[in-house]
């Protein structure tokens, strides 16, 4: 089975990659040709999702799924939530993003946060959601190189190491991501029996 991630991302690209099994070829944006930006204009995860997912099964009439995934800060309302990728301006900077966290978080004791990640799946004329939450803490200083995004200033629930310093084999056993990505696998792997 052939299908679009509708990312960008060449890190999420291969956390993806290499939880799907081998019948399930992963294609990006890049094979398909397609290099636009596409808009994230929802007002939740799920709508960015689809957004996403529907671009390219429409435009390049490809089966496709798409993910969005967000930071959600219990003190901070849930953000930065939709806007995670964005969260200290438009120019989508992970460290200025990292730091506005934790600047707003200074003063507070209550660090509990979730990450959640969102799939819309398009496969022959049907969709599909799938998602997936950990639940942990914001760190006071960022803390690993590894991973992506806030990974270096969140740290999952049992464990005392932060996303950023877990290596990406236990990662992908435990993130949202993963969580969103498995109940996808297994959908998919009883598409291809």
């Amino acid at each position: 089975m052939e299908i679009v991630f509708a990312t960008h991302n060449t890190n999420k690209l291969e956390e993806v990659r290499k939880l799907l099994p081998k019948e399930i070829q992963l294609l990006s944006l890049a094979n398909i040709g397609c290099s636009e930006d596409i808009p994230e204009t929802g007002s939740t995860l799920e709508a960015n999702a689809k957004i996403k997912a529907d671009y390219v099964t429409q435009t390049y009439g490809y089966n496709c799924f798409s993910d969005d995934t967000g930071l959600l800060v219990d003190v901070l309302d849930g953000a930065p939530g939709v806007y995670s990728a964005r969260y200290a301006g438009n120019q989508k900077n992970t460290e200025d993003n990292m730091d506005l966290v934790l600047a707003q978080l200074k003063s507070g004791s209550n660090r509990n946060a979730h990450f959640k990640t969102v799939i819309h799946l398009n496969l022959q004329g049907q969709s599909y959601v799938f998602d997936g939450i950990v639940n942990g803490t914001i760190t006071e200083t960022k803390m690993g190189s590894g991973g992506f995004g806030y990974d270096p200033i969140f740290k999952p629930e049992g464990f005392q190491q932060t996303f950023g310093e877990l290596p990406l084999e236990t990662k992908n056993t435990i993130s949202h991501r993963a969580k969103a990505v498995q109940k996808l696998v297994e959908f998919l792997k009883n598409q291809t029996t």
